[in-house]
């Protein structure tokens, strides 16, 4: 799956493109991980990419045309219909289940993320080039590096190959198996014994029933906000 990037902060990428799975699906063309940086788009000499807002108020708001430009460019690499999906509070918040719909849908091998900055960006491009629009929660961050790098993550693992054992994610939290409102049961490791802190014993004693009626009991719903 491709992911392309439109962001006023490319190097922000650097390490999240070489590390851990990610980093290594990458490596393996499972993902394909791509930043455009939207100054390159500005027709300014001082390539500014933001100005004050209409009708006056605190900050800066991200000008039409750095966006319109570097949108449409990055549109016209692929010859497909790839939405373009930007980071804001108003957006539907993510969550597994829309996790799940970009992993396994046939027609979308492609994304276009749009990460704002300041106080966002101008409404007519939200009107008329942004598809759908995501928030990860009621708070605000600085701009949208953070919340394409948790959308990449959240969905890349998805990918077929990218994580070694597909029931890895098909039996975690939130999944469709345990339930969407369900956290996953404890995990423990060696050794059996840590600082007078044990292991359950139904861990240990190899009767498989045992220990996957054990696991169920131990999820629990997620506690409301």
């Amino acid at each position: 799956m491709r992911f392309d990037i439109l962001t006023l902060f490319p190097e922000a990428f650097d390490s999240f493109k070489t590390t851990s799975i990610i980093g290594r699906a990458i490596k393996a063309n499972l993902l394909d991980v791509n930043t455009f940086d939207i100054r390159d788009f500005t027709t300014n000499k001082h390539r500014s990419v933001d100005d004050v807002p209409y009708g006056g108020g605190s900050g800066m708001v991200m000008n039409c045309q750095p966006l319109f430009d570097a949108i449409n460019h990055v549109k016209t690499l692929v010859d497909d219909n790839a939405p373009v999906i930007f980071f804001t509070p108003h957006g539907k918040t993510w969550q597994q289940p829309l996790a799940e719909s970009y992993a396994n849908d046939p027609k979308t091998n492609r994304v276009i993320l749009l990460c704002g900055h300041y106080e966002g960006i101008d409404q007519r491009i939200r009107d008329h080039l942004v598809d759908e629009e995501l928030s990860l929660g009621s708070y605000v961050l600085t701009g949208g590096e953070l919340p394409a790098q948790i959308f990449i993550d959240s969905v890349g693992r998805l990918i077929p190959g990218v994580i070694g054992k597909e029931s890895s994610h098909q039996e975690e939290s939130f999944s469709d198996l345990l339930g969407r409102d369900t956290v996953e049961y404890p995990h423990y490791t060696r050794p059996d014994e840590f600082n007078g802190w044990k292991v359950p014993e139904v861990l240990l004693s190899g009767h498989h029933a045992n220990i996957e009626t054990w696991r169920k009991n131990q999820c629990r719903e997620k506690p409301k906000d």
